[in-house]
């Protein structure tokens, strides 16, 4: 069996590793500036894990102890912990130091490039088209009329269905489902993810329920990731929207009409019915309900298990069940609290 241990971060086994980098093109990455200097690093690593070869970070001075302690050999920091480094390791000051760090740990771990070509397990109906530099994995099923395009990767056992278009640079995971729909570029869909199904649309009848046709679709913007498991139902007269840059978790449900403003942040097991709009840059928190026909404003942020019933003004901050103002969902908690000393 394999150790338990910690293993080194970005284990050779699953991630690939480019470098030595030298220390001009790491500060770059970073956006930050060094003196001139042949230094190379080998890696990067945690400040409690980094060695001599390792470039860290810390963007939080609540963990300043481990900046202390480090033992790394370059570390990524504001401006104001710049004289917190010790002195064997190299400061690189970054304005943002969370971007920076992002960038330099993808220069060490770039995402592995797609393989051109069609595994010979794979289905591709006639009159589906395929770029030529897009990778098909095994057992994907890409139905007439659907278009894949360049420098995408498709999964093993991906199901897209007649009419889906793929942008370039796609990167979907292995059983994810897409019918119904049109994807941008750079789209991520992590494993499981069902993309274009029926909606939740039925009418009551004397003698049960009667479906209604569901005959919309679901379209998804650039630069869009959506993760494990989480469904996104077309819609039933118009579409489904998923506007450009926004992150979706796994497990989230989007139900159908749904619109979704640019760079909207969905946290996991959350829920949105049918017909409701987020605008621009909404978060909103795991687990939160959100009923049907909503209009959620620009910037507003809904907490963690929030159920939303009421239209939410632009870049208010909602908690709690019904879901009301922060301040006033603390106000009780603290009013609840004196209540129950005695």
């Amino acid at each position: 069996m394999p150790s338990l241990t910690e293993a080194p971060m970005g284990d050779g086994r699953f991630f690939a590793r480019s470098g030595p980098h030298g220390l001009i093109a790491i500060a770059a990455a970073a956006g930050g500036n060094v003196p001139a200097s042949d230094i190379a690093f080998s890696g990067v690593a945690p400040l409690r894990a980094a060695g001599p070869g390792d470039v860290s970070f810390l963007d939080n001075r609540r963990y300043v102890t481990a900046l202390d302690e480090t033992a790394a050999g370059a570390v990524i920091v504001p401006a104001d912990l710049r004289d917190r480094v010790p002195a064997g390791a190299i400061a690189i000051v970054s304005a943002d130091v969370s971007q920076g760090w992002a960038r330099v740990a993808g220069l060490f771990h770039p995402r592995p490039p797609v393989r051109p070509g069609i595994h010979r397990t794979a289905i591709v109906e006639d009159g589906a088209r395929v770029d030529p530099s897009a990778e098909i994995g095994a057992y994907a099923t890409i139905e007439a009329g659907a278009e894949i395009g360049p420098n995408c990767r498709i999964g093993p056992y991906v199901s897209v269905g007649p009419g889906v278009t793929i942008g370039r640079d796609a990167r979907i995971g292995a059983h994810v489902s897409i019918s119904h729909a049109h994807l941008g570029d750079r789209v991520t869909l992590f494993p499981g993810a069902r993309i274009g199904q029926e909606g939740f649309g039925f009418t009551p009848t004397k003698t049960g329920f009667l479906s209604i046709p569901q005959l919309g679709r679901v379209a998804i913007g650039d630069d869009v990731e959506i993760g494990a498991n989480t469904t996104i139902d077309r819609g039933s007269t118009g579409d489904t929207i998923i506007g450009a840059g926004c992150r979706l978790d796994n497990l989230v449900q989007i139900g159908h009409n749904v619109r979704l403003g640019r760079c909207c942040v969905i946290v996991a097991q959350a829920g949105i019915a049918g017909s409701t709009v987020l605008e621009d840059f909404v978060q909103v928190g795991g687990q939160a309900a959100l009923t049907g026909h909503l209009r959620i404003g620009t910037g507003a942020r809904i907490g963690g298990q929030a159920g939303v019933i009421g239209d939410v003004a632009p870049g208010a901050a909602l908690m709690g069940t019904p879901a009301q103002p922060r301040q006033s969902f603390f106000r009780q908690i603290a009013t609840l609290k004196r209540l129950t000393r005695g």
